[in-house]
């Protein structure tokens, strides 16, 4: 039933569907025939594929008789239309009269929908990305960020949880064992060239409902970009005045490097 509602989008109403499946099964076939195969009544079949071939997918090869357009030929075609709409589309957003606002804060609803965007963002970086993650989707992360760590792009990692240090600037948070029943959650955060945000809170046993915030809002990106190299401090401070350590010579390095990067 999902699959017929999906289907349904690519502008074929259900008795469409149903038609061309049975014809796609069963061919060459008459119209009482196809009624038996699809379950459509044969008061209405006949309009159904009528309709069918008036959009190309359907062709009556002898009187009565119907075959289908392969199915590789459809999903060609329908590709096509769908890419020569989403051309249009870009076209006509790109036009220079057309304020596109970034400055609303958008939300991205649940876990499998957020993973997503995030590879995106990722995939898109140019520059940066500083990135805070606990280890579920550091671990679902983790090739997009060395495909861009591999291309030039500055990683600066926070791990939230203890996993191996894969990047070059990458810390563990010192505090992940209480933050978790502190927030109610396990957080996400990912910047991308000081440009755009993805930032919010799993919460617990609600993973798939939960909303992440995405923008390009300048103030929030900034706010949450600062927040996150916070929090190298907070990793540095943590060991020298609560636990009396010394930076290792790697440390004192990536403190270098996060203090310069403002």
């Amino acid at each position: 039933m999902q699959d017929l509602e999906k289907l349904k989008s690519l502008g074929f109403s259900r008795y469409e569907i149903n038609c061309y499946l049975a014809l796609a099964a069963n061919h060459p076939a008459n119209g009482s025939q196809l009624s038996r195969i699809s379950g459509i009544a044969r008061s209405r079949i006949y309009d159904v594929l009528r309709n069918l071939v008036r959009k190309g997918v359907v062709m009556e090869v002898e009187s009565g008789l119907y075959v289908p357009l392969p199915p590789q030929e459809l999903f060609k075609r329908l590709q096509a239309q769908f890419d020569d709409g989403l051309e249009a589309l870009k076209e006509r957003l790109s036009e220079p009269a057309r304020n596109l606002a970034y400055e609303y804060i958008w939300s991205v609803r649940g876990y499998d929908a957020v993973i997503q965007k995030a590879r995106q963002m990722i995939s898109a970086a140019g520059r940066e990305l500083y990135v805070r993650l606990f280890p579920r989707s550091g671990q679902l992360l983790e090739k997009d960020l060395k495909k861009a760590e591999k291309r030039g792009v500055a990683i600066r990692y926070i791990a939230m949880g203890r996993v191996p240090l894969t990047f070059d600037v990458q810390v563990i948070h010192p505090d992940t064992e209480n933050l978790v029943e502190t927030i109610g959650g396990r957080s996400f955060d990912v910047i991308a060239d000081k440009k755009e945000a993805l930032v919010g809170i799993f919460e617990s046993g609600r993973e798939d409902s939960s909303s992440i915030s995405w923008t390009r809002n300048k103030w929030f990106v900034i706010a949450n970009r600062d927040s996150l190299r916070h929090d190298f401090y907070h990793y540095f401070l943590e060991k020298t005045y609560d636990r009396q350590e010394p930076l290792t010579e790697r440390e004192k390095r990536i403190y270098r490097l996060i203090k310069e990067d403002a």
